[in-house]
């Protein structure tokens, strides 16, 4: 799955044209590299993102297309 679908669909950003730009800005790495929006994502991935002066770290513990509210939280685990 592409990142930034994958950063929608767990909920960590809100909307995929916003983790589009957050990719494209160079804020969003995946295993410590910078990372584009269209870099596949896979289970144990981890995935930092810069928000302001907040970094945030999640690791990758499924990846699904199209999960319930609920499910998302399933989907990675904040470190």
């Amino acid at each position: 799955m592409r990142l930034d679908k994958f950063l929608k669909v767990s909920r960590l950003i809100k909307r995929r044209t916003v983790a589009n730009e957050a990719c494209d800005a160079g804020r969003v790495s995946v295993n410590g590299k910078v990372a584009k929006a269209s870099q596949e994502i896979k289970t144990g991935d981890i995935i930092e993102i810069g928000f302001g002066n907040r970094q945030v770290k999640a690791e990758v513990l499924d990846v699904r297309e199209s999960p319930r509210k609920e499910e998302a939280n399933e989907m990675i685990r904040l470190l």
